[in-house]
Parts: structure tokens; C-alpha cells; sequence
């Protein structure tokens, strides 16, 4: 059985003192913040991650619900669950891809614990890495966590310099299409990051925020109808597992052309990869379902998944054209008549 390694859990009731105490202990000894724990916990319990003070956020209520400013943008704390998030009516009406990507995380039960912020911070993910203590240390670790050898290798590609593990969280590629925004707040102060520049492509350092910050809401900009995003989810099962590739699409109509696209892949890079440039050859014409296979064409030629998560990479690769076909299809109201089948997409 594995168990956790032995911390000291500290429970703040502000985020002021949350930050604080962030600050305190982490400047002397590995200190981390946990919400849901769905997460660290079991990456604890393989000592991928071995903090000795863990603070919690679950009692901080400035860090829950679901809100909006006079300015339209719609303010979610941090520590608002997934199933809170799936559910809630507001965002089922203004940012339904976000509600869905929300619902297709994990299990049930799962979701009622793990919350959005969790979601967005999720570790990046990989064969190699996601293993027991005593399996990674009989291939002698990796780089993304070497343990006892500094000079660990990626066991996904040995040669490269970087560690190449898959950014794996389901509400990232939507939140990046939406162009959301990320408060994030330290002792020292507080910032705004772009949802777009929270990512790192870096299995390591795949986040932009610093160790004495946390992330305290997620911002989304007022809702204009003239768009509609969908999210579609690739995974072995129907429930439970992480995405082997996530799309996020965005179209924004007029009265028959395209005003303006995006799109945003999951899990095929240490970070959502952006490839709004690819779907704004669409603006300008009347959606076609020609123009949409040439912009999935594009998706599948520039895909290079690697051997680091479930399922064949080669087929991975010929998914990324299919899915992408069909999430810009959908964004863009066009009918490909497909049978989804797994397939789950929402409409802004």
C-alpha cells in the first residue's frame, strides 16, 4: 500500500494568510498548496512531489463561487469544484464548453473534490512518470524527477534535453480559446496573467506561476453570442480517464462569414498548444466543410504526439484531424452528420 510521506498541513481561513504562510514556509522548506488534493495526494503517495508543509485552501471562502463584475467578466474563485462548475446555471448558459470540460473531468465523486483552479495547475502527465516510487526508481527515475540521479534522462525521448511529459487537464485548452484570464496572488502582491501565457511548454516548469503565488480566480470576459466554443474530449473510456487530445474551438460568425477563430489542442504538448493561426484562414468566407478539412488537414500534418500516454501514437495523430474537423464544424454551425459516438461538445 502506498502512503503518504509525513507534513505538516496547515489550514488558513484568508487569502491573505494563505499567501502569507506560502511565503513563511517556502523560503525555508518545500511547501505547496492543496485544494481538492485529487491531484497531489496520490502524486504524493509515489513521491513525485514531497512537500513537508501543505496548506490548504479549502477553508479560504474568498477562493469559492461563482460571480460577475459591473464590467460583464464572470469571476471564478480558484477552490469552486469541477462538479460546482459543471453544474452551475450561469456558466451552463454564458461558457457551456467550460461547464462541459468541467463535467468531463475524472468520475463523479472526483469532481465534487477536485476544483477548477486544481484542474488548471494540473502536473503534466506521462507513462514514465506516472508510475510507483519503486517502478520509476528500476528504470533509474527521469529527469522530471531524478531522485537520486542528476543525470536522468526523458525515457520518453532520451535524446532531447527537455522533459517532453503532456499537459493533461481538460479545462486548460477551453480557458486559453476563451482568452480567460488568471488572478494570481502572493504575499508580495498580486498579478493578472493571460490564460495564454500561464502555460509552459515544459514537462518541468509548465506553469508561469511563481512557487509563492496561488491561484486565486479565473477571469472570463463578458459573453458575445456572435461566438460559440465547443470542447470535444479523446480518451479510452467514456469517464474517468485523462484526455489523450482535447480540442477547443471557437468561430465567431456575422450574418454568414467568419469573423474571427480559434483553436486550441490538449494534451499533445507540455502546454495547451495554441493554434488559432491554422483556424483563422477560415475568416473572411462562409464556413465550408472544404475549408474546415483544410484546416484539420493542417492540425494533423503539424501533430507530433510522442509515446508518453495511453493509447497508439500513430492513431492519436490521425484523431487530431478528426477532431479537429469536427469541434470547428460545430463552432462554426456546420453539419459534418458524424456519430460522435464518445465524443462530447458544448456551445457557446
Amino acid at each position: 500500500m502506498m502512503r503518504l510521506s509525513p507534513f505538516t498541513y496547515l489550514a488558513p481561513r484568508t487569502l491573505a494568510e494563505a499567501a502569507d504562510l506560502l511565503a513563511e514556509h517556502g523560503r525555508q522548506t518545500p511547501t505547496m498548496v492543496v485544494a481538492g488534493g485529487t491531484d497531489l495526494f496520490p502524486n504524493m503517495k509515489r513521491r513525485q512531489q514531497e512537500p513537508k508543509v501543505v496548506i490548504g485552501l479549502r477553508g479560504v471562502p474568498e477562493l469559492r463561487g461563482i460571480s460577475t463584475d459591473r464590467d460583464g467578466w464572470t469571476l471564478i474563485g480558484a477552490t469552486t469544484t469541477l462538479a460546482q462548475a459543471a453544474r452551475d446555471p450561469h456558466l451552463g448558459q454564458q461558457y457551456p464548453a467550460l461547464a462541459h470540460a468541467a463535467h468531463a473531468v475524472s468520475t463523479p465523486h472526483l469532481r465534487t473534490t477536485g476544483t477548477l483552479g486544481g484542474n488548471l495547475c494540473l502536473d503534466t502527465r506521462c507513462n514514465y512518470y506516472d508510475q510507483s516510487y519503486h517502478w520509476r526508481k528500476s528504470v533509474d527515475f527521469c529527469m522530471k524527477r531524478p531522485e537520486s540521479n542528476p543525470a536522468a534522462i526523458c525515457w520518453v525521448a532520451p535524446g532531447s534535453p527537455r522533459c517532453w511529459a503532456v499537459s493533461s487537464s481538460d479545462c486548460a485548452p477551453v480557458a486559453v480559446a476563451l482568452r480567460a484570464r488568471f488572478r494570481l496572488v502572493s504575499a508580495a502582491g498580486e498579478r493578472i496573467v493571460e490564460a495564454g501565457d500561464f502555460f509552459r511548454d515544459d514537462g518541468i516548469e509548465y506553469l508561469a506561476r511563481r512557487p509563492d503565488e496561488i491561484l486565486a480566480q479565473i477571469l472570463l470576459p463578458p459573453t458575445d453570442r456572435s461566438w460559440r466554443t465547443v470542447y470535444l474530449k479523446l480518451r479510452r473510456r467514456g469517464s474517468f480517464d485523462f484526455p489523450i487530445l482535447g480540442v477547443a474551438a471557437s468561430v465567431k460568425r456575422g450574418n454568414s462569414t467568419v469573423e474571427d477563430a480559434r483553436l486550441v489542442l490538449g494534451a499533445v504538448g507540455s502546454a495547451p498548444v495554441d493554434a488559432t493561426e491554422l483556424a483563422q484562414s477560415l475568416i473572411g468566407a462562409e464556413p465550408t466543410t472544404e475549408a474546415v478539412d483544410a484546416v484539420a488537414a493542417q492540425a494533423y500534418r503539424g501533430a507530433r504526439p510522442l509515446d508518453n500516454t495511453d493509447l497508439n501514437y500513430a492513431w492519436r495523430k490521425k484523431m487530431a484531424r478528426v477532431y479537429v474537423r469536427r469541434a470547428l464544424a460545430d463552432a462554426a454551425r456546420l453539419d459534418l452528420h458524424h456519430d460522435s459516438g464518445q465524443v462530447g461538445a458544448a456551445l457557446l
